[in-house]
């Protein structure tokens, strides 16, 4: 199977390089990484096509937020099966595709998905909370708690099915789609119990109390718009489980 990884970005010229590079020493063969660029005004595209000898599908147009990214280059996918990996972000080995390739002929099932290991932005060897995918199944969704978005692979016929990301939600929109994909679709997964992501801290999700309010109002309006029953308080018991992930 073909893999696509895709990575959105905004003016990120000075992260670009190490998600480029962890695509690149990837092992698995059979793969395409495509930049879905927002229009940056630096040296993004620039780094992104020159970068690898120009191995990474560079796509740069105005777009309205990282959805819409993912949509962007969701849309200039080809591969069978597709992931999504920020600026920023790398993988922590060079097996890991192959490794989740693997694991998703094996068990044949249509999604996989493993941890992320957030580090610190200015000192990356130091690890400062592992979010874990180990609680997530389609009634953990109703609290609040996901698949790891950075370390999810799903077959395109999954999109095909549910659809595209929601490009009217800022910040849960990873959320919104997974609900579509879990709970109304019913999509066959494996996690993977192991960190296959290395996140610098900073992320939309993790800029203070504000972003966490934003984030649990979306995850509100995008459990009823797909018919499920939560609460607030059951959406904010989400965070002494995340409490527990700090290292």
């Amino acid at each position: 199977m073909k893999a696509s990884i895709i990575t959105a970005v905004l003016n990120g010229a000075k992260e670009i390089d190490r998600t480029l590079d962890s695509v690149a020493c990837q092992d698995y063969r059979n793969l395409e990484h495509i930049i879905a660029d927002g229009g940056s005004e630096d040296a993004t595209v620039e780094i992104s096509c020159a970068r690898n000898g120009g191995a990474a599908r560079v796509i740069s147009s105005p777009d309205s937020g990282v959805y819409d990214a993912f949509n962007k280059g969701l849309r200039a996918a080809t591969g069978d099966v597709v992931a999504y990996l920020n600026c920023g972000d790398c993988y922590i080995s060079p097996s890991i595709v192959s490794r989740v390739m693997h694991v998703m002929t094996t068990y044949n099932v249509d999604a996989v998905f493993g941890d992320v290991q957030i580090v610190e932005r200015g000192k990356r060897s130091r690890v400062v909370r592992r979010y874990s995918s180990k609680r997530f199944s389609p009634r953990a969704m109703s609290y609040g708690l996901m698949p790891a978005h950075p370390t999810l692979f799903l077959r395109r016929k999954v999109y095909e099915a549910v659809g595209e990301f929601d490009a009217n939600y800022r910040i849960a929109g990873d959320f919104e789609f997974c609900v579509r994909a879990f709970v109304c679709r019913s999509t066959s997964f494996h996690y993977i119990a192991e960190p296959l992501v290395r996140m610098p801290t900073g992320g939309l999700s993790n800029q203070g109390w504000r972003s966490k309010w934003e984030i649990t109002r979306e995850m509100m309006r995008a459990c009823r718009r797909n018919g499920i029953s939560t609460n607030w308080a059951k959406l904010c018991l989400r965070f002494p489980i995340k409490m527990l992930e700090l290292i």
